[in-house]
């Protein structure tokens, strides 16, 4: 693995339910890649090579809009190593998850 990246979609639309209903939609969408990933309060990270998971991030766009988001906003971070070593979701959380 050589890249991560964790993405924050927000949907702007006028309810919590309508911004839950989109997120989920996005959300099933990283599910459907297969890659690895962890859905958290406030994003999700995802781990993978760094050219899928920028197709990724930028289809997490589109997903909102035809899910209803007449626009929307997201923060992204990304973990890049050429060379690969990048800290894993599991390094990372699973010894606060037990």
């Amino acid at each position: 693995m050589k890249a991560s990246v964790a993405i924050q979609v927000l949907p702007h639309v006028d309810t919590d339910e309508e911004v839950i209903r989109i997120v989920d939609e996005v959300i099933d969408y990283i599910k459907s890649t297969g890659l690895n990933y962890f859905v958290g309060p406030c994003e999700t990270s995802i781990e993978g090579e760094y050219e899928e998971l920028m197709d990724i991030v930028k289809n997490c766009q589109y997903i909102a809009v035809k899910a209803g988001a007449p626009k929307v906003s997201a923060y992204v971070k990304i973990s890049f190593s050429p060379d690969g070593g990048v800290l894993t979701i599991d390094k990372k959380v699973t010894k606060h998850h037990k």
